[in-house]
């Protein structure tokens, strides 16, 4: 299985030969002499779309695809690439009908689903389906995004730019030349461009994109179907959840974007993802599609060890502390339960995920690997005397040692007062208005004054102070107690936190969006004297403070300098292994991963299966549970194997695994088959592997999708919304 089956060597042998088939009977053998091709060698990595064409598309060949580079990317003709959607700036959607019916994940449409929901129509906890266009419904501030054009930038972006500049000098004549590119590129009317920064800031790439702004919900499973395991399985393998969502872009009369309006008509595409009802088995190639968001694969070994042993466990107590009290209301109020189901799921994500993360980089000694490759590197500069490399990772030593200790404080600032501790949140937002009006005056304070309490209203419509409160004194107290002492508040000293907690939550007029407003009110002067003599402004403002002129100033001057030796160490590392394949970090742009569907073995004597079916679901079903049951028509239908066209040998396959290498932001990517066909829909990694963002080990790192045949048994036959498959394409490539 580790190994590629041998027709697929055969045939590259084929295709390199050109003809030898065509015109002899040579038949063409290997012998045990000959070398066999491992394909953990051709997979990782995220690529960018445009660049396919020569060694990409023949990796993609050798893992069994038939698809070119053209076929994945192309400005003038329809191509994959046109069916790919940035979904709400952090997920990934795809189109799979002619009516522009997107489908992405349940979580990614997670905080849509909550806002169209109450205790009276609980779409999170009943389901959503409109059977007609008047049903769907409307989502003020969503938007999509599509690529329309990708160019390579990097000459105009250097124009000027020497060796001799110092750091600054260059990024702010760099600044000043993506400013010039981005006025002069051409595009239409509608359409809108941006460049980003590869290979830590050595080539640039323009974007030219459309944005839609009228995207409604079409349909949703409930959250025991879509979010099925939900905390305990999430990162999990084997997995049971129908992680998906349907929503339908909405255009203007002239199929261009526009605000929503009753005139608008469903989007026209110009590629829709046909789907394939054939299912998938061992072996067989997968291509996922998205926008990932943010890796780091080229860190050295120093910054890896400072994640593992330093960061990852301060941010990991942090927030296991504040899910457990967040868990223990929702668990017991329904109405917590939805205010809260969303943020809880955001803040367990990351919270599970780095522990993960920290157990799969030292299973796969990621800092023994990377000393590895810095020894080699090291050697090879010192043998070639490439002076431009020789110090470079003398300065990684030094600068992560300097920066550890503020880059701790920042976490701490982040994952408490920015993050978790809502209340220090809203306190956040009050001193950006104070610090707006000290910048700007009163019309700098009306602006933000503006912007916030209308940020605000959304805040507090699923906030519960009853909730906070014990969450603000138990991480309170954490801060006190293992922030670094350089960079911690002064009010934190001698402290009893439950005495300062209940004082700040019964006179605090910021626990609630009337006292808010009552403090803002009046002129700038008045506003500000008034949030300076409430209790939690009072507190708050210490933190952020503190933040801003000790944490911050340092946190920064230190990582500008490690940002300008990891761009230089990423040039010395393709100058110095120039047969070496590198793939440029993910920055939320468009990419494409490819891999295998593949089983794996997590740990010594165990070895799991590419799939898992219906009956699996079964077996976690516990009745009334959050997490685990199970909706009545789903259980009918399973137990009278009501499975529609949808089945697999008479059973209903749920979820798969693929090697294909994946990161947040490939939630909702669409997983391709060999021919171009929708397979799944990408929603996680599996717990092993989401040390992926540093380090991808083709051995363990598996995402997990929904198999798309579950997708259309559950809107087809759990749901009856037949009106949603009859507008796609349904194809049998594999009957062909």
């Amino acid at each position: 299985m580790k190994y590629i089956k041998l027709y697929f060597l055969l045939a590259l042998l084929i295709v390199s030969c050109k003809t030898v088939q065509e015109t002899t009977d040579t038949v063409i053998s290997i012998t045990p002499t000959e070398t066999v091709v491992d394909t953990r060698e051709i997979q990782g990595g995220m690529w960018i779309p445009s660049l396919l064409e020569g060694v990409n598309e023949t990796e993609m060949q050798m893992l069994g695809s038939k698809l070119t580079a053209k076929d994945i990317y192309d400005v003038n003709n329809s191509s994959l690439k046109d069916a790919i959607v940035h979904f709400n700036g952090g997920c990934t959607s795809e189109i799979i009908t002619p009516n522009g019916l997107l489908l992405t994940n349940h979580h990614c449409g997670y905080g849509a689903i909550q806002s169209h929901s109450s205790v009276e129509h609980d779409y999170l906890k009943e389901g959503f389906w409109a059977k007609s266009y008047d049903e769907e419904l409307a989502n003020p501030n969503m938007s999509v995004t599509f690529i329309k054009r990708i160019d390579d930038v990097t000459d105009a972006v250097f124009a000027g730019v020497t060796d001799e500049m110092d750091e600054a000098a260059k990024m702010k004549l760099i600044n000043q030349n993506i400013l010039k590119v981005n006025k002069a590129v051409e595009k239409e009317a509608w359409q809108d461009s941006k460049i980003r920064a590869f290979y830590k800031g050595n080539q640039y790439l323009l974007f030219v994109t459309e944005e839609f702004n009228d995207v409604r919900l079409v349909g949703a499973p409930p959250s025991s179907i879509g979010k099925f395991g939900a905390d305990t399985d999430n990162w999990m393998w084997p997995r049971h959840t129908g992680d998906f969502s349907l929503f339908r872009i909405y255009a203007d009369a002239n199929n261009k974007p526009a605000a929503y309006s009753e005139d608008n008509v469903p989007y026209t595409p110009k590629h829709h993802l046909p789907v394939s009802l054939d299912g998938v088995e061992e072996g067989d190639f997968t291509l996922v599609f998205g926008f990932p968001g943010s890796t780091n694969e080229y860190l050295p070994a120093v910054a890896v060890d400072q994640i593992v042993n330093v960061l990852n466990p301060a941010k990991i107590e942090i927030r296991e502390n504040a899910l457990k009290i967040i868990d223990s209301y929702m668990r017991t109020d329904p109405a917590v339960k939805i205010k809260y189901a969303s943020k809880y799921a955001s803040t367990a994500n990351y919270w599970k995920k780095w522990i993960g993360e920290s157990q799969g980089l030292k299973k796969s000694k990621a800092v023994a690997k990377k000393k590895e490759l810095e020894d080699e590197f090291s050697k090879i500069v010192e043998a070639k005397d490439l002076v431009g490399y020789s110090t470079l990772l003398a300065d990684f030593e030094r600068l992560y040692k300097e920066i550890e200790s503020v880059s701790l404080a920042r976490d701490y600032w982040m994952e408490v007062a920015y993050r978790n501790v809502e209340l220090l949140g809203i306190t956040f937002r009050a001193f950006q208005i104070e610090q707006a009006y000290l910048r700007g005056g009163e019309q700098g304070f009306e602006n933000a004054k503006n912007a916030i309490l209308n940020r605000l209203e959304g805040t507090f419509k699923n906030y519960s102070a009853e909730v906070d409160k014990p969450v603000f004194e138990k991480l309170v107290a954490l801060y006190a107690k293992k922030s670094p002492k350089a960079y911690s508040p002064s009010n934190l000293e001698g402290v009893n936190f439950t005495d300062l907690a209940n004082t700040i939550y019964s006179t605090s007029k910021l626990i609630t969006l009337e006292g808010a407003k009552e403090l803002l009110t009046g002129t700038p002067e008045e506003a500000i004297k008034k949030l300076n003599e409430d209790t939690a402004y009072q507190f708050g403002k210490e933190f952020h403070t503190t933040f801003y002129t000790e944490i911050e100033p340092k946190f920064q001057e230190l990582n500008q300098q490690l940002v300008a030796v990891q761009k230089q160490y990423m040039k010395g590392l393709m100058d110095v292994f120039p047969d070496k394949r590198f793939f440029p970090d993910a920055n939320s742009t468009l990419r494409v991963t490819y891999g295998q569907v593949n089983g794996y073995e997590p740990r010594d004597g165990v070895y799991y299966n590419t799939t898992t079916y219906l009956e699996g679901v079964m077996e976690k079903f516990v009745p009334n549970d959050y997490e685990f049951d199970v909706p009545q028509k789903l259980q009918d239908l399973y137990n009278a194997k009501d499975f529609g066209d949808y089945a697999e040998n008479g059973k209903m396959p749920v979820n798969f695994i693929g090697t294909n290498h994946t990161t947040g932001g490939n939630s909702g990517s669409p997983a391709i088959d060999a021919h171009g066909n929708l397979i799944g829909l990408n929603f996680d990694r599996v717990w092993e592997g989401t040390m992926s963002d540093y380090n991808y080990d083709a051995d363990i790192c598996r995402n997990i999708m929904v198999d798309i045949r579950y997708v259309l048994f559950i809107v087809d036959k759990y749901a009856g919304a037949k009106n949603l498959i009859d507008e796609m394409t349904l194809v049998h490539p594999k009957k062909k």
